[in-house]
């Protein structure tokens, strides 16, 4: 457990070597790269073998940082903490080798994806807000120059954009952390101690700091209609910052709500909850009716992921153990899930065939010419589905049982999302990868040959794959880990005060 911190160490040590070794060569630069991830996730697995599960954070190191304004370096790790410490490490790994095509200015692409990952470790391990909020930004600089450099679709405005939406959200999580450090005395920024302050603001108060607090961190984890950056971000990327974006990026914002706004201000939350609730299946609905009509393969996949992190806000809204316990796990879910489909799209098809167009795909016999990337999206995309013995069937099964404990009515208009998600799941894997009966297909001699998938994207696909199948056939091995975390003060103040 106490090696933890070092994941953040390692990762932006391996940034520096990386930038280093790419003025030597790229093919050493992804090798500096790739020991860098690996040794990090060995770190995770290590302490996740050591992790005993308990309620409250259990500290890791707590040091004065800057004391005249009661700022502490201060890291620790409970169960959720820790699911998603494991999924960063897998999401690295994965990212990595998806990248291992990368041969213009590689040092420079690795030092930026491996900064990004140690802040996104740093997020998940802060228990002092202000430290939390300083990882945070770390983790969204380098999107722009790994999407504006190495992007593809209108990378300059997708990077731009997303950027402006993540900033003008920090602004508004800055906010209100400051206004809850002023009016709670200026002492402190733990999480702990502002909690102990808030429990004495108004009812008004805690309502307009939960209002800056969640809307900020809640931009950056897609709530719809601020969600617009991440379909345009998620085409713009490369492939192994696509898979990041959505993997974990995507979840510090949904982190930051839970780990901070939620349980400081629940009165807040109690206030602003049906509207939460509300915005999150608009999200579910409205971004998966327009993944069923999109017509650009990486789009689809883009509007998929809104439309799955919308069942992540709605668990959070719906504020008890069984939803928000369903949301942590929907988190991980979605990140290794979403990461594989996007590293089909952007590695595999998109990167061969020089289309993302349903259209042009339709023509093509993929499933002859590329089976084991047919093979590994159908899986990808049963996941995606819900379909039992993945991660994402006991995740979102969870999320609404949990919602209907809540309110039953939120529970059935989000499970409307969940045929929604297999239509255009189903229409994407048909049109994609079998043509249509309605499409003059070309005969597989006919297509040109296209390159065969390497090894370094067999053994991604099988890493991700693996840990969908594992979570989905025994989601209990981090249930076990999520749901003591969840009995912690602040998390049952929360939902004492979260219930509407």
């Amino acid at each position: 457990m106490n090696a933890l911190p070092c994941t953040i160490y390692i990762s932006f040590t391996g940034a520096l070597l990386a930038l280093v070794a790419g003025i030597r060569s790229a093919a050493t630069a992804r090798v500096v790269a790739l020991l860098t991830a690996l040794t990090s996730f060995g770190v995770t697995l290590m302490a996740a073998m050591d992790f005993v599960p308990g309620p409250g954070l259990q500290t890791l190191i707590n040091h004065p940082w800057i004391p005249q304004l009661g700022i502490r370096y201060h890291l620790a790790a409970d169960g959720i903490s820790m699911t998603l410490i494991v999924l960063t490490g897998i999401a690295a790994v994965a990212g990595i080798l998806f990248s291992w095509n990368i041969e213009e200015r590689a040092g420079e692409f690795f030092a930026f994806f491996l900064t990004l990952i140690g802040g996104v470790y740093g997020v998940f391990l802060s228990a002092d807000a202000f430290t939390l909020f300083v990882f945070y930004e770390i983790a969204i600089v380098p999107k722009y120059f790994l999407i504006a450099n190495w992007g593809s679709t209108n990378r300059e405005y997708g990077a731009m954009k997303l950027v402006l939406y993540s900033f003008a959200g920090s602004a508004l999580v800055l906010a209100g952390l400051l206004w809850a450090y002023a009016a709670g005395g200026a002492h402190s920024f733990g999480i702990g101690d502002l909690a102990a302050a808030a429990r004495h603001f108004s009812p008004a108060l805690q309502t307009g700091m939960f209002a800056l607090v969640f809307l900020g961190f809640a931009v950056l984890a897609g709530l719809f209609p601020f969600h617009t950056w991440a379909p345009t971000g998620h085409v713009a990327a490369p492939t192994a910052a696509s898979m990041l974006l959505a993997g974990v990026v995507m979840k510090l914002g949904a982190y930051g709500c839970l780990r901070v706004a939620m349980p400081l201000f629940p009165l807040g939350l109690a206030f602003w909850q049906p509207a939460i609730a509300g915005l999150a299946i608009v999200g579910i609905l409205y971004a998966g009716l327009v993944a069923l009509v999109q017509d650009d393969f990486k789009f689809v996949i883009g509007y998929s992921s809104v439309s799955h992190m919308g069942f992540v806000l709605l668990g959070l809204a719906a504020a008890n153990a069984q939803a928000v316990s369903g949301a942590v796990l929907q988190m991980f879910s979605h990140g290794v899930i979403a990461g594989l489909l996007f590293a089909v799209v952007g590695r595999m098809v998109y990167e061969r065939t020089h289309t993302r167009q349903l259209e042009d795909l339709r023509k093509m016999p993929l499933h002859r010419l590329m089976p084991f990337a047919a093979a590994t999206f159908v899986l990808a995309g049963l996941a995606s589905m819900g379909m039992p013995g993945f991660s994402g069937f006991p995740a979102e099964l969870t999320i609404l049982i949990g919602t209907w404990k809540t309110a039953p009515m939120w529970a059935l208009a989000a499970a409307v999302g969940v045929p929604v998600a297999a239509a255009f799941t189903l229409r994407v894997i048909q049109v994609s990868f079998f043509g249509s009966t309605e499409a003059k297909a070309v005969p597989a001699t006919a297509v040109h040959p296209l390159p065969p998938i390497t090894l370094a994207e067999k053994t991604g696909a099988l890493l991700l794959l693996g840990a969908t199948l594992l979570v989905g056939l025994k989601p209990d091995l981090l249930f076990d880990w999520i749901n003591p975390a969840l009995q912690s003060p602040l998390f049952q103040a929360m939902f004492k005060g979260g219930t509407p």
